[in-house]
């Protein structure tokens, strides 16, 4: 607890960040954290870990002096780096010109016939027997989650519409690829669509624990979740989009490192969890973007992002030996045996090497000297390999996110960094054992390796002082009288002279409508154009019209008032 007031009266705001290890939770006002709380995520009953620690963050705090509660979890990253998500069915149509089963997602993948074109004209029907089969098939194998993809859906939809409107009685969640992603990528926009099906189920069951909780609390709702690109949006409107939470929790982590980081230097973070570590680069302070989607196992998607990288290894990662080598991840098999888990860990280590005072250091013992005995080394020996082991491996994959970024532009949520080579001279740690891994990765290195303030909650803080963020994409067609935006369900007729400068205004104004309905304060929007692109088109050696294409965000970053919350942490 940061401060003891009997009865706390201001507008306070609530961040929470779900991981797969822990929960925290932390209660700011504008004068800084208030109190900070720390509990076991139990995986099989979220509802209770949410509770508890809503519980005790708010001991004596009014439920309406609560003004804001901003989520973030790990839990979609983590179930698909370790490859823990359900199987679900695709269904995509694409036409002449690309082969669809090129960009297969698993065995409930399908290939159906019908198409429309880059202009949205339909060039060949649907044909609805095949579909009806296909739902057959997939009702056959328990698939009760479906994504459902046209290659030109973001120029007409109405293709996946009718495939949605065949099977929308038979299954629990269909996503639609225009609804997903406004991004002509067709691979990606694949890609995007499975993922947000896959991580439906945990999703879902994160946000019902977490709506049952605020109302056994009373605390106020609507409530925000952090998305990918650093912002948050409402949580009610996730569930349609639960794929912009994949890297919610890595998201986290680069927030709550912004609020901290130095405002002239390359900045390396990592956040060393119990299940993984999430790292980013910070240019001056200010977050990398992957403008053209995030890349999350064998997947690249359009999810917007900020340029993080997950790994499978964490303090609690499972240790074991293979061929004589120890392997640590990428699974997690529960706590350290420290504190009651079935397998050794990094933490196991730790405590057996006394550096962490917690936690049954017998039990840890009785976890790492079965290895010690295989390596032939002594029990102190074989913990400082393993604890060396894996600052070693989470300091080479930070090496190895810095090499990839040094090979392509660098894009900040700011602007693109044309020639900069990267060299980070500072790196960040944060996460539960962020002490004790910087001292680590310090022996490794000759950067300066320091831990942030609260650094066991800065997860938390990040996803507490994030803006509300969202994007849209527009077209328009001169030519054929039209302009729309599928993703925003908008259409309307134009002139024959609308130009570019009219598409940026009606992007704004849709994103302006968005972002507010998704909790933006109308006041401090930061609307900026991603991208403007502008095509003639030409019949008979005469230009007839042209086609317009409009990418336009808020941007991502920490509300207005943090520097003064983080001034006193």
């Amino acid at each position: 607890m940061k401060r003891q007031d009997s009865t706390l009266e201001n507008d306070m705001i609530i961040g929470l960040d779900v991981g797969g290890t822990h929960t925290d939770v932390v209660l700011l006002d504008a004068h800084g954290l208030v109190r900070e709380v720390k509990v076991s995520t139990d995986a099989s009953n979220l509802f209770h870990t949410v509770l508890k620690g809503l519980d005790a963050v708010t001991e004596h705090v009014k439920p309406a002096s609560i003004k804001r509660i901003v989520l973030s979890t790990t839990l979609t990253t983590n179930a698909i780096v370790q490859s823990k998500v359900p199987d679900v069915g695709m269904i995509v149509s694409s036409g002449p010109g690309i082969n669809p089963d090129y960009f297969r997602t698993g065995e409930h993948y399908f290939a159906v016939s019908g198409a429309i074109d880059h202009r949205g004209r339909e060039i060949r029907p649907l044909d609805e027997q095949e579909i009806l089969n296909i739902r057959q098939i997939l009702l056959s194998r328990g698939i009760q989650h479906v994504g459902i993809v046209g290659k030109f859906s973001v120029r007409n939809p109405a293709h996946e519409i009718q495939m949605r409107d065949i099977l929308k009685d038979s299954f629990e969640k269909l996503f639609l690829g225009h609804e997903i992603s406004g991004h002509l990528n067709f691979p990606r926009r694949i890609a995007t669509t499975f993922l947000n099906a896959s991580v439906y189920p945990l999703h879902n069951e994160f946000f019902q624990a977490v709506q049952q909780s605020l109302t056994e609390k009373g605390l106020p709702s609507p409530i925000r979740i952090l998305k990918a690109d650093g912002g948050n949006m409402q949580f009610e409107s996730s569930i349609d989009i639960p794929g912009q939470t994949i890297l919610s929790g890595p998201a986290a982590s680069v927030m709550g490192a912004v609020a901290f980081a130095a405002q002239d230097k390359e900045t390396l973070v990592l956040d060393i969890g119990g299940t993984t570590t999430d790292m980013t680069v910070l240019i001056n302070g200010v977050p990398i973007l992957a403008p053209h989607g995030i890349g999350i196992g064998s997947f690249k998607t359009l999810i917007r992002s900020l340029d993080t990288q997950s790994i499978g290894i964490g303090g609690d990662s499972q240790v074991r030996l293979s061929k004589g080598k120890i392997v640590i991840g990428p699974q997690r098999l529960g706590a350290a045996m420290a504190f009651g888990g079935p397998v050794p860990t990094p933490t196991d280590a730790l405590c057996v090497l006394e550096k962490l005072k917690t936690g049954n250091r017998a039990a840890a013992v009785k976890g790492v000297r079965p290895i010690a005995r295989a390596l032939d080394l002594s029990l102190e020996q074989a913990a400082q390999k393993i604890f060396m082991q894996a600052c070693e491996e989470i300091l080479q994959a930070g090496k190895n996110m810095v090499d990839r970024l040094n090979q392509k532009p660098v894009y900040t949520i700011h602007e693109i960094q044309e020639g900069l080579r990267l060299n980070p001279s500072e790196i960040i740690i944060l996460g539960g054992p962020a002490a004790f891994f910087a001292e680590g990765i310090q022996a490794l290195t000759d950067h300066t390796v320091r831990v942030t303030p609260k650094c066991t909650v800065a997860n938390a803080i990040g996803a507490a002082l994030a803006r509300t963020t969202c994007e849209v994409t527009l077209f328009a067609d001169t030519e054929a009288g039209y302009t729309l935006s599928p993703g925003e369900g908008f259409q309307a007729s134009i002139p024959p002279d609308f130009s570019r400068d009219d598409a940026v205004q009606t992007a704004f104004e849709l994103l302006r409508e968005k972002a507010v309905s998704r909790g933006a304060n109308p006041k401090h929007l930061e609307m900026e154009v991603l991208e403007a692109l502008e095509f003639n088109m030409v019949r008979g050696f005469q230009t007839t019209g042209k086609n317009i294409r409009i990418r336009a965000q808020v941007k991502p970053g920490l509300i207005r008032d943090h520097a003064k919350m983080v001034s006193s942490l």
